[in-house]
């Protein structure tokens, strides 16, 4: 597209601004901007500065939603019982129809780490980063099933060429270069709030940030993941993000569930712990499961409760998923099978002085896609519930805040593996830290095969492979 088409193309949609340093620019940056222009869906832009996309009426859906189908943490719920459903899963796993897909899009910023969050050292002992604890579960899992899980790691622009770099010099962290896809997600543009025009950062590039986790579909499929799974024979894959060390990645019990409920999409969830807990609630509305963000879930539906004074809608997501690839590629090929959400921040921008403005107010509006919205989409979505200190410890925040930080996920995997090895027979001395490499034992009940009667355990240990 020559320079006139992308001014005509611009002026349909009054953004023309955005070459106004056109001719200030060099030939790459001229190429850099022209990129960016052209990567934007100006007409779903303008349908959302507009509003006019479609709007859900959550006090209605709130009001007629239930309990989804589900299988609580102790099993009850399904017409199968947990070990048909492990059973199930390690089949799928020997088989090799499991692949993993990672969402590490995010910096450790909030947590005072300037690289990839995927880099953090988390592990209570071995300081292991997030990025080793995911790799040494898919090595230890490729070691119990004689398979090797494909690992899908989906960047931003912001992390990729850390990330990458990162494991080029790790060696992959044990996993087999072949193995690993790293590939980038896309980007939306901001808007000043305003006047729903284009910003800028600079003479030669857009303000952009990453179009939320629900781009993992559309990213999926341009960077051939989703083509490379399907030539693997991968049936299923498990989603998990960067910030969660508890998750359990390629769990057969939770692969099985999926499977035997004949699922496309799978979430994985907690319990809500008081009414107006801010976590997403997942429900069967209107006769599709679905997500109602806890910002949009109206106080009477948070507190309703049932006949046994369990909230009425319980389910909270926590952004772990198992989802059929051949679903992610019907999907991919709808525009509209993910709508986006708006989201009023502070962004950075250059004004028509020609000078970069710190905002100190939410100043733009920044679009992105969540991958639960996939949710109603799906054939029989399926909801399994999960005991938050056997899946759930999540690292947001620097340490001294009340909530999800390194030292609170460190001690949930102490006091897991402090479990673990108690139910075996072992002696754990108060105060004592323990961690438990995957390698050494996936499960816990692999620990009573290794360690013998009466096992004392009165200083710190790191149970390596």
């Amino acid at each position: 597209m020559n320079i006139e088409s992308l001014k005509s193309k611009l002026a349909q949609f009054s953004q023309e601004h955005v070459l106004q340093f056109w001719d200030e620019l060099s030939e790459s940056e001229r190429q850099n901007l022209k990129a960016q222009i052209e990567d934007i869906d100006l007409q779903t832009l303008a349908t959302l500065v507009a509003g006019a996309d479609e709007k859900i009426d959550f006090d209605s859906l709130a009001q007629n939603a239930v309990t989804p189908p589900s299988v609580r943490a102790d099993g009850s719920g399904a017409e199968w019982t947990v070990d048909q459903a492990r059973e199930r899963g390690e089949a799928a796993l020997r088989a090799g129809q499991v692949g993993a897909i990672l969402v590490a899009g995010g910096q450790g910023t909030r947590l005072g780490f300037d690289l990839p969050k995927g880099m953090f050292p988390l592990g209570p002992i071995s300081n292991r980063t997030l990025f080793q604890i995911f790799a040494d579960r898919l090595l230890a899992i490729g070691n119990m099933y004689g398979v090797a899980i494909p690992f899908y790691i989906m960047t931003s622009d912001a992390t990729d060429a850390e990330t990458r770099a990162y494991f080029q010099d790790n060696d992959y962290l044990g996993l087999a270069p072949e193995n690993v896809r790293i590939f980038r997600q896309g980007t939306m543009p901001a808007v000043d709030a305003s006047s729903g025009k284009l910003l800028m950062t600079s003479k030669s590039s857009l303000a952009l940030s990453p179009d939320g986790h629900g781009g993992t579909v559309g990213a999926l499929a341009r960077s051939g993941c989703l083509e490379d799974a399907k030539k693997r024979g991968i049936q299923c894959l498990s989603y998990f993000q960067v910030d969660n060390p508890l998750v359990n990645v390629g769990d057969p019990t939770l692969i099985g569930h999926h499977l035997l409920a004949q699922s496309e999409m799978t979430t994985q969830v907690i319990r809500k712990r008081y009414a107006l807990e801010k976590v997403g609630i997942i429900a069967l509305a209107n006769g599709v499961v679905q997500v109602i963000e806890y910002s949009d879930l109206p106080q009477s539906a948070a507190e309703a409760t049932d006949a046994d004074g369990q909230f009425k809608l319980w389910a909270g997501s926590i952004g772990v998923h198992v989802i059929d690839v051949e679903f992610l590629c019907r999907v991919s090929q709808d525009a509209g099978s993910l709508p986006f959400h708006r989201a009023l921040k502070k962004v950075p921008y250059l004004n028509s002085q020609q000078t970069l403005v710190e905002p100190s107010e939410p100043n733009a509006v920044k679009f992105e896609k969540f991958i639960f919205d996939l949710l109603p989409s799906a054939n029989n979505a399926f909801v399994v519930e999960v005991l938050p200190s056997e899946g759930f410890a999540p690292v947001k925040n620097a340490d001294g805040a009340e909530n999800d930080t390194p030292a609170l996920a460190k001690a949930a995997m102490v006091a897991q593996h402090r479990r673990w090895l108690e139910a075996a027979g072992a002696q754990v001395a108060e105060g004592v830290k323990v961690e438990i490499h995957p390698r050494y034992s996936l499960f816990p009940e692999q620990i009573a095969e290794k360690i013998p009667a009466n096992y004392q355990i009165e200083a710190d240990r790191y149970f390596d492979a």
